[in-house]
């Protein structure tokens, strides 16, 4: 089984001017392809030929570096286009997850909140995410390619925050760039599917 680099499920110009074409472009056709193209080079053969792209990852955390950093940055990858959307964020989030939401962090607002601080304070290269955990909603931080997956948790919603996501438009203003994404980018309605998934 072969991995493929999915088209974006929008226009390069549709997220401006919160996220360019110019970031989209570089983003997705130049970083998103190389770790496509890696996982694919390294899972030809060997015991992760023709597993399932979650099997790779949580089979390769702590074992192949190589592998994990390129499989679970495409697994990263594959959700976070599908989080944003044009005209998206805010707060209006479908009802269970909103629930969910509020009974795990006390309020959506206490919840974005967390979630700006999570993504400002992970040292260099990471993640910043809404999980669930043991069935409650939780946010965590992880650091490069790292995801809930590999940390007994189920992801909801994740925010890239390697500098090559925001710094064509943002230079170095993280915590603008992660409170842009919650408040005109977030596709609340994929979060919930994630959500659902989750529970299971």
């Amino acid at each position: 089984m072969s991995f493929t680099l999915p088209q974006l499920p929008y226009a390069y110009e549709a997220l401006q001017p919160y996220m360019s074409k110019e970031t989209l472009e570089y983003h997705h056709d130049k970083h998103h392809k190389a770790y496509v193209d890696k996982t694919n080079e390294l899972t030809a053969t060997g015991e992760f030929a023709g597993k399932s792209l979650e099997e790779v990852v949580v089979g390769s955390f702590g074992k192949n570096a190589p592998l994990f950093n390129n499989a679970a940055q495409h697994y990263n990858h594959l959700h976070f286009w599908k989080w944003m959307k044009p005209n998206g964020g805010g707060s209006k989030i479908p009802g269970a997850l909103e629930k969910a939401i509020v009974d795990g962090l006390g309020s959506v607002d206490k919840m974005k909140e967390e979630f700006v601080a999570a993504g400002v304070g992970q040292f260099g290269s990471g993640w910043a995410w809404l999980a669930l955990k043991d069935g409650k909603a939780v946010v965590m931080k992880t650091p490069n390619g790292e995801n809930p997956l590999v940390h007994g948790a189920k992801p909801i919603l994740g925010c890239d925050v390697w500098e090559h996501s925001y710094y064509i438009d943002y230079r170095n203003r993280r915590p603008d760039y992660i409170k842009a994404f919650l408040d005109h980018l977030v596709n609340w309605e994929y979060a919930e599917e994630m959500f659902a998934k989750a529970r299971g």
